[in-house]
């Protein structure tokens, strides 16, 4: 069939019941209103005009030739959109996107079938709606998105406080204090930045005041009841990105009405991701909506329930353009057969179960407070993004046990679970398990990882500490991953008790005494399966090109002061200054990002997220920065904010904010 011509509709103001005008980005198929279309829809508040317009421009033309019409919308307070936003997954927010799915059923170009698709936010908010039940959204496509708020998002997992939760809050605030274009608002932009700049929430404040897996976590959770959604599910994660739980989690608990995609990629979609092989998310996409917006008989339900790219050993760097391995098919999930590993009385990983009963072997581990260095980042979002190091490093600090050479490759698919019996002398601590792959040569590779703060060992709605002195047994699942372990390769078990600065610590660092006898791991096999070749973009190169007026560039680094006892963790990342050359409009965002901890010190753990946004055009330019700030006692978090607004060269807003938010358990 050939392209369908179409028209691009910079903006389209909907307005809400509530009188509320929120600004959408439609790509419409020519001829529509004779012929009318199914749509897509995806809600964010990402800046449609400039934050999103790259990824926008490289699929959403590519749906509107097909016949598929693309409506983008800024969430409220975001963009062009009017009002101020009120949090992140909001009731507001969901009740918003499902007038927005009824206003575009009701057009007169419209066929009266929506579908709705993101990656992370947007992908958050497609399943979310989907639980909701509109009655003209029939399908969704969910990217790097996530079932369970508190365990599988940036804030916490298994009741450790992750680092990424200020990286985040710092960029929402620096991504909702930025001003409304002018040629789309007219001459309201600078009342309406306003608004913004002095009402917009500090995301921080709110997330840090639930530190437990309350009832806040579990609104926009669908795993609290996968029975909500009744649609086809398409849900895509990358190995190399936090979310990589998401699909075989949706898989589990939506049964046949979800498809899973698992690639090596980072943060992005799968059509223009790193590290490579990627796969035509378009050609896959359009076939998608087609069967279920247009009821077109091509087959997609018939796809396997789970597709995964196996890695085959790559070699640990920053970033990687291409990672080797195989993509397998499994035409249904479901809980993967285990193979056994326990440590000996020599310290040797070897296949096989624990020893019932057997005497305690006790070893105790307290690593240094910044094990964790080469973890990499847990959102990788850029796409010069930091992948897990080479783990030598971090494994200096580890208690460390692993096999014997392999006499033949070993393949896992699935989630590795460790169950073990240890005691602490505090009601507080932490305890990190990861797997790894050595090569023959040393180089060690980071399969898998899983965290847990041990007063969560039993719940995250209602942790309760350790007693002093007195044995737990605890059980751990780690991440999942789709791995082989090749011939000559080692399987490593590594425990620790510090992730910096992926997890903050807790106000004690006690140590763990742990029972090497009792020590398990349940590594999940690949089991049955099926092998095929992932069709790759038609077009290797999709993003559009930008008017460059000063390059992008990224910094990181490590700097242990000996003299202090201190270690830094630093990123610097440059966006550059590039120009759309349809609207004229030219923008920049600069962050730099500071963790530092002092070794004998859990308390003088520190974070600061700085951020520097420019927008100009011709005679107009605007400037804000914003600064997240955290540290702590062994009582209370201490989180603060501030925001100071440039119009020209002339300050005209500035506002701070400082909290002390108890600590629960954490």
């Amino acid at each position: 069939m050939a392209d369908r011509s179409f028209t691009v509709i910079e903006n389209q103001w909907i307005r809400l019941k509530d009188g509320t005008r929120l600004a959408a980005r439609i790509w419409m198929p020519d001829g529509a209103d004779a012929d009318p279309v199914p749509a897509v829809f995806e809600f964010l508040p990402y800046r449609k005009r400039d934050g999103t317009s790259p990824r926008d421009e490289s699929t959403y033309p590519v749906f509107a030739a097909a016949g598929i019409a693309g409506v983008r919308v800024d969430i409220r307070g975001s963009g062009e959109s009017d009002g101020v936003i009120d949090g992140e997954y909001t009731e507001l927010e969901l009740a918003n996107a499902c007038e927005l799915i009824a206003w575009i059923a009701e057009q007169p170009w419209s066929n009266g079938s929506v579908g709705m698709m993101g990656i992370s936010w947007g992908g958050f908010n497609s399943l979310q709606v989907a639980a909701l039940s509109p009655r003209a959204l029939k399908a969704v496509i969910s990217i790097a998105s996530t079932t369970d708020r508190y365990n599988d998002d940036i804030h916490y997992k298994n009741g450790c406080h992750l680092s990424a939760q200020l990286s985040w809050a710092a960029t929402m605030l620096a991504y909702q204090s930025r001003s409304p274009d002018p040629e789309i608002v007219g001459d309201r932009w600078l009342d309406m930045w306003m608004d913004r700049l002095e009402n917009e929430p500090f995301f921080m404040e709110e997330w840090l005041s639930h530190q437990r897996r309350d009832d806040f976590w579990k609104h926009g959770s669908v795993c609290e009841d996968y029975s909500a959604i009744e649609i086809p599910v398409l849900v895509i994660a990358g190995w190399a990105d936090g979310y990589r739980n998401t699909p075989f989690l949706a898989a589990e608990g939506l049964g046949d009405k979800a498809k899973a995609l698992v690639g090596p990629w980072i943060h992005k979609y799968p059509h223009f991701a790193w590290p490579k092989p990627r796969a035509d998310f378009h050609g896959e996409a359009i076939a998608f909506w087609n069967r279920w917006l247009r009821g077109e008989e091509n087959g997609i339900e018939d796809l396997p329930q789970v597709r995964a790219y196996i890695l085959d050993g790559p070699k640990p760097t920053r970033r990687r353009d291409t990672d080797p391995g195989l993509w397998v098919s499994k035409s249904r999930w479901s809980e993967p057969e285990a193979e056994t590993f326990y440590v000996d009385q020599f310290g040797i990983l070897l296949e096989g179960m624990p020893i019932p009963h057997a005497p305690t072997r006790e070893i105790y581990l307290k690593s240094p407070l910044d094990t964790g260095t080469a973890a990499g980042e847990w959102f990788t979002l850029k796409p010069d993004a930091e992948l897990p190091g080479d783990q030598r490093g971090d494994d200096a600090g580890s208690l460390t046990f692993q096999t014997p050479p392999l006499a033949e490759a070993k393949t896992y698919l699935g989630r590795p679970v460790i169950t073990l019996t240890l005691r602490a002398d505090a009601e507080l601590a932490n305890l990190c398990a990861r797997i790894v792959d050595i090569h023959p040569d040393g180089t060690a590779t980071r399969v898998s990882f899983g965290v847990i703060n041990l007063a969560h060992r039993n719940s995250n709605e209602t942790p309760k500490p350790l007693v002093p002195g007195e044995p737990v047994t605890i059980r751990l699942e780690l991440d999942a991953c789709g791995y082989r372990f090749g011939e000559g390769h080692r399987i490593r078990l590594s425990l620790s008790t510090a992730y910096w600065p992926t997890v903050l610590p807790p106000p004690v660092d006690p140590g763990v005494t742990l029972d090497i006898a009792s020590l398990g791991l349940a590594m999940p096999l690949l089991g049955d399966h099926d092998t095929f070749e992932m069709k790759q973009p038609d077009n290797p190169d999709p993003l559009p090109k930008y008017i460059e007026h000063a390059p992008a560039e990224t910094r990181r680094s490590v700097t242990r002061d000996l003299a202090a006892n201190r270690t830094i963790y630093e990123v610097a990342e440059d966006t550059g200054l590039f120009e759309h050359p349809g609207t004229g409009l030219a923008t920049r965002q600069l962050k730099g990002e500071q963790w530092s901890i002092d070794m004998d010190d859990p308390l003088s753990m520190t974070g600061t997220s700085t951020w520097t946004c420019d927008m100009k055009r011709a005679r107009w330019s605007v400037r804000t920065v914003s600064v997240a700030k955290i540290a702590c006692t062994s009582t209370d978090w201490l989180i603060s904010a501030s925001i100071r607004a440039y119009d020209g060269d002339r300050q005209i807003f500035e506002r701070s904010f400082d909290k002390a938010i108890p600590r629960d358990l954490m």
